[in-house]
């Protein structure tokens, strides 16, 4: 699978995230102006936003994912398939951008994107093909075997 395929979408959907963040921020800046605490507070909240989303776009846009070397610890930029038993997920360790939905390439599946700090992130960074991980998901103990790493 393309990696830097799936980086590119990824940044694509942080720019639509940033633009967005860039208009909210815009348009509370001239309501700030007013001095009411309400305004004040928005325009805060939304210009936070605005930086949280550059820094993002930003860490995605510099962001060039290399192959894994087979038998390679997973890292940055490895794609990761996971089984419970009943079912698989596929997932791509990104430097930001986690919770996001991408899709495979000629529409072939969904990936989800997960960061080297999330939870999960955290427990398969430097694990291996064949390791198995526990991760809470939603209140939930997780068991998942990995079944790839690329």
């Amino acid at each position: 699978m393309d990696k830097v395929a799936l980086a590119r979408q990824l940044e694509a959907k942080l720019k639509a995230l940033l633009d967005q963040a860039r208009r909210f921020s815009d348009d509370t800046k001239s309501e700030a102006k007013t001095g009411a605490n309400r305004a004040v507070n928005l325009h805060k909240a939304t210009s936070g936003r605005l930086d949280s989303a550059l820094a993002a776009y930003e860490a995605v846009s510099a962001f060039h994912p290399r192959p894994l070397p087979r038998g390679a610890p997973i890292g940055l930029g490895a794609l990761v398939e996971v089984e419970d038993g009943d079912a698989g997920k596929t997932l791509f360790i990104a430097p930001a951008g986690a919770g996001e939905e991408l899709t495979g390439p000629d529409g072939d599946g969904f990936l989800h994107v997960i960061t080297p700090a999330s939870p999960i992130g955290k427990a398969l960074v430097g694990r291996r093909v064949g390791d198995a991980v526990e991760v809470m998901v939603k209140g939930e103990l997780a068991e998942w075997e990995i079944t790839y790493a690329g």
